[in-house]
């Protein structure tokens, strides 16, 4: 659900952490291109508008679609998995969810 950590927001403006999967494994290329980088950004914008992290409103996401039955989370340090963890206390607002709606809309398959 985090896309490889890409939508813990940990790539954006084109940072590369040395300990990433992405880093340490290249061929796992899929989420680095420009229109993943674009919808990330806009999902970013969209989770700080509201007081989210993008960890927290794309998990929080997940939970709520009726189709998913569970959610495997990937946390590589303890602050990591608490915020994980924490997003499935989270109800993400109708507003939030127009938002998300309209972003994909404009991108809706950024990965392919």
């Amino acid at each position: 659900p985090l896309a490889f950590g890409y939508l813990s927001g940990k790539f954006r403006n084109g940072a590369r952490p040395a300990n990433a999967r992405v880093t340490l494994f290249p061929r796992f290329s899929r989420y680095s291109n420009p229109q993943s980088e674009w919808a990330t950004e806009q999902y970013a914008q969209l989770a700080e508008k509201h007081g989210l992290s993008l960890t927290q409103m794309a998990l929080a996401f997940i939970k709520q679609q009726f189709f998913v039955t569970s959610t495997i989370i990937g946390a590589t340090n303890l602050d990591q998995l608490k915020e994980n963890i924490q997003a499935f206390e989270i109800e993400l607002p109708s507003e939030v969810l127009k938002g998300i709606e309209a972003i994909h809309t404009q991108q809706p398959n950024p990965a392919p």
